[in-house]
This record gives structure tokens, C-alpha cells and sequence, in this order.
């Protein structure tokens, strides 16, 4: 009965170990079911490992042997067995447990995720314990028929996960229902003026952009990081929003349609930004006219007294500000005569930037930032857009500019001290940034220059082209290229070869680490390496 008691401990605790790695997917799958569903179908492989295989095979062939050789005979040493070997593989899956970039986070959630999983495990051997009890009256003389049975329940409890997911969901909406309530509420009774930031991407660059430009002469509160959704958001509100602060900006992120609807009614926003409109996240969007009716979403939030600006660069967001009636703003570099803010004089290198200011209402002056690429430029026009109309000086607004730093993981410079430099931009990547990213790296002209990309995701259709483009685009800049994943990058790869990148300065692994140990041999003084965008660990090809 020990025996038997223990290798149900160890059984229940593979499946532990198991479910622990399902939750971490869910997890980095932002508690999707459809996505983290979607994620088993492609990665069965690393769902039911080589060790799960074995492990399985060899319990099940066991099983089998006895139940034909002697079934109903209490023998100890069959019980020993299922034991050991469910010992020896928790040894190994704990030996063997990969590391993550972004490791798995035990918040309240997760927990009660987690908890729920391991009941509807633990019901299921009850059940099963159950029904063989019922059917032979000696559990322990059975125990092949049951332990077979447990050995199959195991290698599906990634499935479980699903499950614990669906139960939980109602739970998980009430809780978050109560704290969106509660900071909707808080934001709306604050004398403090809100500022919503929405775009397919710039969004958080212009976030940290517009906070520092009106630190100058406002107390400002901003959310953290990537912190877009209803509950990241109301996190900030309620927990650090104080009265202390007279500005409040939210970065408002979307995956399909009327999520800027739920953000903004949440954050109450008198001046709202459109950065950007491209295909990111189109996979889920399915159009760019979604896109464009979801981001619109922010602007019809806004009150009647309440203010739009608008990149009158991007061809789609253009759409939207003119048809927009409420006060607006356009900002650009393209479109000067058109625009309310824009910039010339234009100088970008490898150092940062110079332009001219121009605000039609307050006149122009000269500024400086260390910010690289020129839709950087871009970002801060949206930011001294928000300061003309908060009422800050020309100076204070150019002072603000001068003190601009890279926002970590995007366009980010950094210089080890070894003589190599390094861009990381590793944070996401869009056609169009992407497209940036080379530019800032050209404009390296005196050193070797070496890429590191995984390449673009979630683009939908236009996935394959745009990273055929994107390889085309490497193979005219960069003297180095090592692409990150041998399926996914393989149109990247195609449009690198279509114009005889030299073979031997073109590499093809399979994860980060094995990038890192390239560069390791590779990299040399005076060279340069642009890391452009660092996939999660959902994307993993290892």
C-alpha cells in the first residue's frame, strides 16, 4: 500500500511538473485558450516530449504485459516498478527543464489557474480509482489496469490546462470587472487630464516620449513597460495613481476590435494619438480596415472638448483624421504643408538627431536628441504636439527633447566597452521598423555591420512578403546576418540570397543561445550588431 501510495505521489507530481510548463504557455499566450490551443497544434513536439514518449511507451507496454500475464495477482514488485520509473522521469524532466526568456510568473491568477488544473487531475485518478474499485473490488491486485490508465491521463494533462482555463474564466472576469470598476471610477473623480496613446506600433516609445517632455512642467504618471491592457492598466490606477499627479498617459493595446473601446472608457482620455496604422496583429484583425476602426475607437471616446492628434504621415491613419470633426492636431515630416507640427532641417546619424520644431501656434526652434532614426523624430512630434496643448513654452518643450533616453529594447544603443556596439531593438518588429532599424544601422558607416532577427510574426498574409522584403533589405546594409529560426525565416533567407549576400557571413540557427555563441567567435572591434526583434518563447524552433 506504501509502494502504491508513492507512486501516485510521483505520478501526481509529473503531472505537476507538466502542467507547470502548459502554464507558463498560457501564460506567455496572455491566457488565451484559442492561442495557447493553437500553440499545442504546432508545437507537439515540445507538448509530448522525447522524455513523455519513453516514458509513456514503456509504462504502457509494461501495463499491458502484466494485465495478459497476471492480471488479479497481488505482486509488490509490479507496484515498485511504476514507482521507480515515475521517480527516475521527474528526475529528468527537472534535469531537463529548459530556460525561458521570460520566465513563468506565479501571480494570483496563475496560481488559481495552476490549483484548478491539479484538481481537475487529481478528480480524474479519484474517478478512475472509482470506477476500477467499483468494477473489481481489489484496486490494488487492478493496479496495471489503472496505472495504464494514469500513464495515458499524464501525457494528455497539457490539455487540462485548457480546461482549468474555461472553468476559470467567470472567476477571472468578476475579479477583473471589480478592478476595472474601481479604477474607471478613481480616474474619473481626479483633477487630472489623461492622455491615451493607441497605434499598430510607436505607441510605447511615444508613451515614455510624451512623459518626458511634459515632466517639465507637469507631474506626470505614465503606465510602465507595455502595460496596454484593461487590467495592466487599472493596476497602475489604483495602485499609484495619487493626486500627486496632474497628467495621466496610457498606452492602449489591441488584438481585435472594441479592445480600445474597453481601454479607453477605462482611462477617460481628453487628448487622444493615433501613431501608426500597419498590419501587426493582423493574424487576429483579419483587415486593415479593422485596424483602422479599432484604433478609431480612442478618438470617439474622446469628449466633446477633447483633443486628437494624428500622424498625417501614415497613409491610413490620414483617413482617419480627416474624417474626424472633434479638435485635432497632425503632426509629420512628410506632409509639412498640412500638418500643425512637423519638423525640418533634418539631421540623423549614427549619434541621434537635429530638426527644427515647427508648432504653427507657438513658432519654431532648434532641437537636439540622442534618440536614433528618424521616426524617432516622429514620436516626438507627437509628444510636443500633447505639450502645445498642455501649455508648454517652446523651451520647455525643446529642453525636454535634449533629454530624451532610448526606451529599453528599441533602438536602444549600447556600448559594452569591447568596441563592439550593440542596437537592440529586440522589443518587436513591423515593416516599418524594421525598415528603420536598417536605416539607424546604415548609418554605422564606419564599421562592419552584423544583424541578429528572428524576423516578423503575426502579420497574417502578408508575413511571407514583407520578410522577403525585409531580407532584401538586409542583404543592402549588412555585412553579417544571422537569422533565427531555420522554418520561420526562410523567406527572409530567400530574399537575402536573391542578391548574392556572400554565403559565408549568412547563418541560420535555431534559437537565441545558439546566435550568442556565433557572435561570440564572430564579432570583432569597430563592428556593429543590430538586434531586430527577439520572438517569445512560444516561437521557440529548438
Amino acid at each position: 500500500m506504501l509502494i502504491m501510495f508513492l507512486y501516485i505521489l510521483f505520478w501526481f507530481a509529473l503531472c505537476g511538473l507538466k502542467l507547470k510548463q502548459s502554464l507558463h504557455i498560457i501564460q506567455l499566450e496572455g491566457y488565451s485558450s484559442e492561442k495557447y490551443i493553437n500553440w499545442v497544434e504546432i508545437n507537439k513536439k515540445k507538448v509530448h516530449t522525447k522524455h513523455d514518449i519513453i516514458y509513456v511507451v514503456n509504462l504502457l507496454i509494461f501495463s499491458v504485459f502484466i494485465i495478459i500475464k497476471s492480471l488479479g495477482e497481488i505482486i509488490s514488485a509490479y507496484t515498485l516498478v511504476y514507482a521507480a520509473v515515475s521517480l527516475i522521469f521527474i528526475v529528468i524532466s527537472i534535469w531537463s527543464k529548459e530556460e525561458y526568456k521570460k520566465p513563468l510568473v506565479f501571480t494570483p491568477r496563475a496560481k488559481r489557474l495552476y490549483g484548478i488544473a491539479l484538481l481537475l487531475v487529481l478528480l480524474d485518478l479519484l474517478i478512475t480509482l472509482f470506477i476500477v474499485h467499483m468494477i473489481t473490488r481489489d484496486v490494488f491486485a487492478y493496479l496495471p489496469v489503472w496505472a495504464g490508465i494514469l500513464t495515458i491521463i499524464y501525457y494528455f494533462s497539457s490539455f487540462y490546462m485548457y480546461g482549468a482555463n474555461f472553468i476559470a474564466k467567470p472567476i477571472e472576469n468578476n475579479i477583473n470587472k471589480k478592478y476595472y470598476e474601481a479604477a474607471s471610477e478613481k480616474i474619473r473623480n481626479m483633477d487630472v487630464t489623461s492622455i491615451g496613446i493607441t497605434g499598430s506600433y510607436g505607441k510605447t516609445s511615444t508613451k515614455f516620449i510624451t512623459a518626458a517632455i511634459l515632466s517639465e512642467k507637469c507631474k506626470v504618471l505614465n503606465t510602465p513597460e507595455s502595460y496596454n491592457t484593461p487590467m495592466g492598466i487599472s493596476k497602475v490606477i489604483n495602485n499609484q495613481l495619487t493626486s500627486d499627479y496632474n497628467v495621466f498617459i496610457a498606452e492602449l493595446g489591441a488584438t481585435k476590435s472594441k479592445d480600445i473601446d474597453e481601454v479607453a472608457k477605462l482611462t477617460n482620455p481628453k487628448i487622444g494619438i493615433i501613431t501608426s496604422i500597419g498590419p501587426c496583429h493582423l493574424e487576429t484583425f483579419k483587415s486593415i480596415d479593422n485596424i483602422m476602426r479599432t484604433k478609431y475607437e480612442l478618438i470617439e471616446n474622446l469628449p466633446d472638448d477633447g483633443t486628437a492628434i494624428f500622424n498625417y504621415d501614415n497613409e491610413y491613419v490620414r483617413k482617419l483624421a480627416d474624417k474626424t470633426f472633434k479638435a485635432k492636431l497632425l503632426y509629420g515630416i512628410d506632409n509639412i504643408e498640412e500638418t500643425d507640427i512637423f519638423a525640418t532641417n533634418i539631421h540623423v546619424d549614427s549619434n541621434g538627431s537635429s530638426f527644427s520644431l515647427c508648432i504653427n501656434s507657438l513658432g519654431t526652434i532648434d532641437c537636439n536628441t540622442k534618440l536614433l532614426g528618424e521616426h524617432n523624430i516622429l514620436n516626438i512630434l507627437a509628444g510636443a504636439a500633447v505639450a502645445s496643448v498642455l501649455g508648454l513654452s517652446l523651451k520647455e518643450i525643446a529642453d525636454g527633447i535634449s533629454k530624451l533616453k532610448a526606451v529599453e529594447h528599441r533602438l536602444q544603443l549600447i556600448d559594452h566597452g569591447t568596441g563592439v556596439l550593440v542596437i537592440d531593438d529586440a522589443f518587436n518588429s513591423n515593416p516599418d521598423g524594421a525598415k528603420a532599424a536598417l536605416n539607424v544601422l546604415n548609418s554605422f558607416t564606419d564599421r562592419r555591420k552584423i544583424i541578429v532577427t528572428p524576423g516578423m510574426v503575426e502579420l497574417g498574409d502578408l508575413e511571407v512578403t514583407e520578410n522577403y522584403k525585409f531580407g532584401e533589405n538586409i542583404a543592402s546594409v549588412c555585412d553579417v546576418a544571422i537569422l533565427v529560426g531555420r522554418k520561420r525565416t526562410l523567406p527572409i533567407y530567400e530574399g537575402i540570397k536573391k542578391h548574392s549576400f556572400n554565403e559565408d557571413n549568412l547563418y541560420v540557427v535555431n534559437s537565441l543561445n545558439e546566435a550568442t555563441e556565433i557572435l561570440k567567435t564572430l564579432t570583432k572591434v569597430n563592428d556593429v550588431v543590430l538586434f531586430e526583434n527577439d520572438l517569445p518563447d512560444t516561437y521557440d524552433e529548438k
